[in-house]
């Protein structure tokens, strides 16, 4: 594996849009090596390998972000040390994150724009209701949405999830809450991050295109 390599190939491709390391399935050997290549920002989807590799990376310049579906009964220890969630899509987590937080904390709330119901996320049509509630509590921020699109090779139903998120993102900056300023979009993974650049994402949360070997 050829981190440097894999990180010159993959940067140009997304423009200004920040890059997450999605580090599921690395270690943290590999992660300081990111870091020492330029990477700030680290995203994890589960919790006990978040707070294990929190821990082992202390000393390190790590923005942390959590990506994963998160669990109000699983937030402790999570939501009073991540930098940035990805994940908000239900109002117990939020208040789990007032509870625990003591100062707020950037979330992108996660919508359901895929259409699979495996997937997590507020529904569209509830999205505006939802960020309205969030007015409640004044450790969150919400700083925009995050979506993935459906696991199929067909770029225009990829590209029409991204679209709609997209679209909510601007409707929702449109209403200028104090609380949800809605600046940004995180879509886009390993395999179709190329659309989401196209749609306009300014997040995207790489994983496996990092960490290829040479074929």
């Amino acid at each position: 594996m050829d981190l440097a390599k894999n990180l010159a190939f993959v940067r140009p491709l997304i423009g200004t849009a920040v890059l997450i390391a999605a580090t599921k399935y690395v270690g943290a050997t590999t992660i300081a090596e990111l870091v020492a290549l330029g990477v700030r920002d680290i995203a994890e989807n589960k919790v006990d390998a978040y707070l294990e590799k929190r821990e082992t990376l202390k000393e390190l310049p790590i923005r942390w972000h959590f990506i994963g579906h998160l669990q109000s009964n699983k937030a402790k220890g999570v939501v009073e040390t991540i930098d940035v969630l990805h994940s908000l899509d239900s109002l117990k987590l939020a208040a789990a994150i007032q509870k625990r937080r003591d100062r707020p904390l950037s979330c992108f709330v996660e919508v359901h724009v895929s259409g699979e119901p495996a997937k997590n996320g507020v529904a569209p049509e509830a999205l505006e209701d939802f960020v309205r509630e969030l007015a409640k509590y004044d450790k969150i921020r919400v700083i925009g949405l995050m979506g993935m699109a459906a696991e199929t090779p067909d770029e225009t139903r990829i590209e029409a999830s991204f679209g709609t998120l997209a679209r909510l993102r601007d409707q929702i900056q449109r209403k200028q809450l104090p609380h949800a300023p809605c600046d940004f979009l995180s879509m886009g993974m390993s395999g179709d991050f190329k659309i989401a650049v196209r749609c306009g994402a300014t997040h995207v949360r790489l994983g496996s295109i990092l960490f290829r070997n040479e074929e």
